[in-house]
């Protein structure tokens, strides 16, 4: 199959644009952060034991596990179609994934151009990949993260060490999905302010405690999984992570922001 006749470059990247900008579950975003704002501003600490101790956490597992494997099963046929030459398997892949994929570039870059360059980039490397899939070894998913964020936050390194105009976008410029038809525009709009808030807070934070916080409470990473991406020591992420969070929680209470209500 011609990589250039599959319709990844016709996709409408606009639509990506809906970027998860929410804190706390606002504006929609399909990755809000894992931390309640009351958690960032009042218990910053993160020693794990919820996870290791919360009955809730132990019956969502068994439910997890066994959704793993229908997705283990379903993403391996679908690249299995795509080495077969099929490219509606691969839109399917896409359509799938270039939301998620867009939102974690433009949490690093704060640029909607960049990170839409990086998504592509991302698909362009997953497309070359797709014979190295082994779905003995974990499912689609986490297989298409791990690339993708290898080579955005290869990235952010990159334009850390030479520096250049990273001034975010006007967040007005960007195109939201409303997912839930029954807010008002009022709180719509309220729910974008304050998404463009959170970003700025983040765009605030040093490379280090950005990467740990984005990677841990947007992405929802284990710390095990952060220390295989970022090659340092667990001691060192929760570190990053827990400093990083209380110095948004500063940043955030001197820009005087505010949950909105879900009502």
């Amino acid at each position: 199959m011609d990589f250039l006749s599959v319709p990844l470059f016709r996709h409408r990247w606009h639509r990506l644009k809906s970027v998860a900008l929410g804190y706390n579950g606002v504006c929609t975003g399909t990755f809000p952060f894992r931390a309640s704002y009351v958690a960032l501003t009042e218990g910053v600490a993160d020693s794990g034991a919820a996870e290791q101790n919360s009955n809730t956490v132990r019956r969502s597992r068994n439910k997890v596990r066994a959704a793993r494997v229908l997705a283990a099963n379903e993403g391996a046929d679908l690249v299995r179609k795509c080495r077969a030459g099929d490219g509606a398997a691969w839109e399917q892949i896409v359509h799938d994934y270039s939301r998620r994929i867009y939102n974690l570039a433009y949490r690093f870059t704060s640029r909607s151009d960049t990170a839409e360059d990086l998504t592509q980039e991302v698909f362009v490397r997953v497309y070359r990949s797709l014979d190295q899939y082994d779905a003995r070894q974990g499912d689609l998913q986490n297989w298409l993260m791990r690339l993708a964020r290898n080579l955005i936050i290869d990235d952010y390194r990159k334009r850390q060490r030479t520096p250049h105009d990273n001034q975010a976008d006007d967040l007005a410029d960007h195109t939201y999905h409303l997912h839930n038809s029954s807010r008002s525009v009022q709180q719509e709009m309220e729910r974008r302010e304050l998404g463009a808030q959170v970003q700025s807070g983040i765009d605030k934070l040093s490379p280090d405690l950005r990467t740990c916080v984005i990677l841990r409470d947007i992405e929802e990473l284990s710390y095990q999984e952060i220390v295989d991406l970022l090659k340092i020591p667990e001691g060192t992420v929760k570190s990053r992570i827990n400093r990083g969070r209380i110095e948004l929680a500063k940043i955030l209470k001197r820009m005087k922001v505010l949950a909105v209500s879900e009502a």
